[in-house]
Parts: C-alpha cells; structure tokens; sequence
C-alpha cells in the first residue's frame, strides 16, 4: 500500500489516502465496503513490492483513513503503468510500479474531486523504475543501447532529439 497525503501547512490537518494494486487490494476492498477488517487475497499484479495479500497493518490504514477524512482506492495494472509514465513524462522521475500506483491513484483522486487542487499534496515516490523494468516492457519504445563513451551517448541523445521534434512537428500540421 502507498500513501499520499495532503495539507502539508503545520497548524491544519491532513488528509491520508492510500493507493493499492486492484489485483491485491484487501485494505481497498475492506475501505469501500465499509469494514473494520481486512480479508485476505491471493495476489494477482504487476506491483509486486505492494502485493501483500494479507497485510499485518491493514486495520490501522483503515483507521488512519477514516479518522482523517481521507480515501483509500486501487488502479489496474493499465493504470499503473499509466502511473509511471506519466510521472516519467511530466517530472522525470522513472519509479517503479508501487510509485506508479501511488501516482494512478493520486490522478483518480484528483479527477472524483477527491482531491482539493488548492491544498498541498505530498506523493511519496520511493522506488526506482529500474528494479520493475518488465512491467513496461511492451508499454513504451524498446530500449536503447549505447557504448559506454561520451560520443556514443552524445549520437543517441541528438538522435532522439530530433525524433522528439519531428513528433510534435507532426501534431503541429
């Protein structure tokens, strides 16, 4: 499970809302449903870090949610990658799919009105894309490889540069 709080000033509350895979979603499930307690589940998701189907904590993220007014909710594996590209496309950050969770359900949030764009939010992003490569294989272009020489990588950023542009050159027409 993820976290993403908002209200960061010091003197007002703040609101905790937690992210979970839909293919491993006991806390989600237990959250809509209305429940003080968490059934276990069979993983089933692309996230594997946050697949716990049984989590030890999972009564106190309800009760976290709840007493702060917050939401607890789950994306599909879709959306996950979603997740992760869009905060590669927007910030540069490469996170792996718990961060791509986190970030699926922050933009879920945000477009239910959950989420009040005035306040501050915080979305804790912790692991690096590279540990979960496979989850986006298929997903985005193949990789590139390149000599471990300045020349090399000079070629191939100029090279994706110049396909960057004739991309947006294209949505331009």
């Amino acid at each position: 499970m993820r976290a993403i709080a908002t209200s960061c000033e010091p003197r007002r509350c703040w609101v905790c809302c937690c992210a979970q895979a839909e293919g491993c979603s006991p806390i989600a499930q237990a959250y809509q449903e209305g429940r003080d307690f968490v059934s276990p589940v069979k993983p089933n998701t692309i996230a594997k870090s946050i697949a716990i189907g049984n989590p030890a904590d999972g009564i106190y993220a309800l009760d976290i949610a709840r007493k702060t007014n917050g939401n607890i909710e789950a994306v599909t594996d879709a959306e996950i990658v979603e997740g992760m590209k869009l905060l590669a496309e927007t910030e540069g950050i490469f996170t792996e799919t718990a961060g791509g969770t986190t970030i699926a359900v922050l933009k879920k949030l945000a477009a239910a009105g959950k989420i009040d764009p005035d306040e501050c939010t915080v979305a804790y992003i912790t692991g690096n894309g590279l540990k979960t490569q496979e989850a986006v294989q298929g997903y985005i272009g193949e990789p590139l490889t390149i000599e471990p020489k300045l020349d090399s990588f000079e070629r191939a950023w100029e090279r994706a540069r110049t396909l960057d542009r004739l991309e947006w050159q294209q949505v331009l027409v």
